[in-house]
This record gives structure tokens, sequence and C-alpha cells, in this order.
């Protein structure tokens, strides 16, 4: 027993150390690029003001250390960058040389300072987007990628599409970072649901129907014409509860993959169906929409996301979809 908790201290220490190394060669690297383009700043401001003492003011250092930089400098190429004048120093053919690519290289570097702290914030990059087929008619949904896009425009937005399953399996894959479906009962373990919207639901009917004029409805008697539960479970369980919550259960129907088709199908007297509200945007010749009358039914939009720590892309569209969100209400 005290061999394995020694054997297990030594590890541990081992791998402290090891930790310990690799942090202070990585800080010995960065001291000496640091070091590196402080020499190029020093060297560019004696060539730009052929004094140095002049040159001397803008870094805000001795005239002696900024000498001894410049000799070090030229120690370390193994050429002589000035030639002294009577009246301060002016670049030799070698000098002339370094000076062009001196100034690109701090160009380059102060243009990677700038996209990586870009990125940082979370102004640039690519944020892939899920979203299941009854979330795209949501406007709350449009109205935040466009303003997103707006906001960030150096930001690529990727879209896919899914049902609920895929696209949660996809989020845990790394495959989307963030997508829109519709809140069942359970949560998935290192899931977060943000909310979106909550909708009403619709009676979706043929225009012929023998309600289709009426207050009340009654689809009993009706074959329903719906996504397969594995495709939307929730918008499936909502609808089969609601005519439960009637006293029926739903006649099977015509099972379709997409809920344009599901309209589609009940414009063609397949049967009747329920969806969200956000789809009688989806105007097609011989459908009608009613309200549900009795007890509300109603279905949640929510923005998934990962639980741990998200990257500041996804923080700032999560942080969108909350203003939105609270602007609808």
């Amino acid at each position: 027993m005290r061999s394995d908790c020694a054997l297990a201290l030594f590890c541990r220490t081992r791998d402290i150390l090891s930790n310990i190394y690799i942090f202070m060669k990585y800080l010995q690297i960065l001291t000496q690029i640091l070091m590196e383009l402080r020499h190029i700043r020093y060297f560019l401001a004696v060539a730009e003001e052929r004094n140095v003492t002049r040159a001397a003011e803008r870094p805000g250092i001795g005239q002696p250390p900024l000498s001894q930089q410049i000799h070090a400098l030229e120690d370390e190429l193994g050429v002589c960058l000035f030639r002294r004048t009577g009246h301060g120093v002016v670049l030799t053919e070698a000098g002339e040389a370094f000076a062009v690519d001196a100034k690109r290289i701090l160009a380059d570097t102060r243009l990677a300072v700038e996209k990586t702290q870009s990125a940082g914030r979370g102004e640039v990059g690519q944020l892939n987007i899920g979203f299941t087929a009854t979330a795209a008619f949501n406007p709350v949904v449009s109205k935040l990628i466009r303003a997103y896009r707006q906001t960030y425009p150096n930001v690529a937005l990727t879209l896919a599409e899914g049902n609920t399953a895929q696209l949660l399996a996809w989020l845990d894959d790394d495959r989307v970072d963030v997508a829109f479906v519709r809140q069942g009962n359970q949560s998935p373990a290192g899931v977060k649901f943000h909310h979106i919207a909550v909708e009403p639901m619709k009676v979706v009917l043929p225009a012929t129907h023998r309600l289709a004029k009426k207050r009340r409805i009654d689809l009993a008697e009706d074959p329903f014409v719906m996504l397969p539960r594995e495709a939307s479970p929730t918008l499936h369980d909502v609808i089969v509860g609601a005519c439960s919550d009637v006293g029926f259960g739903p006649i099977a129907g015509q099972q379709v993959p997409q809920l344009s088709s599901v309209v589609n199908l009940v414009a063609t007297e397949f049967g009747v169906s329920r969806a969200p509200a956000s789809v009688c945007q989806i105007r097609v010749e011989g459908v009608v929409y009613h309200d549900v009358v009795g007890k509300p039914m109603s279905i949640r939009l929510v923005l998934a996301s990962r639980a741990e720590m998200t990257p500041a892309k996804v923080t700032n569209f999560l942080r969108m979809a909350e203003e939105v969100a609270r602007a609808k209400k």
C-alpha cells in the first residue's frame, strides 16, 4: 500500500516538474522573441531618426543602452548596419536591406497580434449552426442570424439541417457549435438549453375538410400526417399528447421527413396535422390553419450549446440570442 502511494507521489511530482520545465522553456523562447522584436524596433527608430540621441527618446531608454542594443544586433547579424557621420548615423547598404524586412516583420507582428486578439473576442473564425426543419420557420431565428452577421461580418456561418437527435449528436462531436431544437422533457448531459421562443400550435387542415370553416374541430377520425418520432420527438410527443388530452389517439397516416412535406400532403388531402404557428408562413393552395380551441397547446424552441467553456464566437451568439429573444417578448 505504501509503495503504491509512493509511486503515485513520484509520478505526480515527475509530471509537475515536467510541466514546470515545459513552461520555463516556453518562457525562455517567448523572452527571446520579445528581445529580438525590441532590437528591431530600436534599429528602426535609429534608422528613421538618423540620430541615436533622438531615437533614444522614442523607446524611453537612455542613449548608452540603445547604442549597446544596436551593437548587439550588429554583432548577431555579423554586419555593420549604420555608418557614423558628424551629424548622426546613416544606414549602410546592409542596413538598408535589413530595414525593408524589419518593417515587414513588425507589420506582420502587429497584424498577428490584432488577429489573435480579434479571434479572442470572437470577431473572426467560423460558426457552425444547426437547426431543425421546424425551427427554420421561426422569425426569431432569421432575425438572430441576420443580426449576428451584421455585427460580426468576419465570422463565416455554416448552416446544417437535421433532426433533434442528429443535432445533439453533432453538438457533442463538435460538428456544430450551437443548434436550434425543440426542447423536450429530456436534458442531455453536457448540453445547455437557452430559451428562444414559445410557439402556439396550429391545426393544419385541407381547405376542403368538413371542419375547415368550423371553430371547434374534432380530429379523432382523421389520419395525421406527421414527422416520425425519431426525426422530431418533441413535436411528435406534443401532437400525440394534445390528442390524448381530449380523449383520443391520433390515427397514424403518412410519415414524411420534412415539415414542408407535411403541409403539402395535407393539401392533397392525405390527412390533417398540427404544427408550430411559424409554419403558417408556408402558403400552399388547399391548406388552412386553425387555432387550437380549448386547452392551449404550445412548443418551445431553444438554442442548444455545450455546457462547458465555449469559444468567444459562441458566447457572442448566445448573448445576441438572449437579446433578440427578450426583445421578442
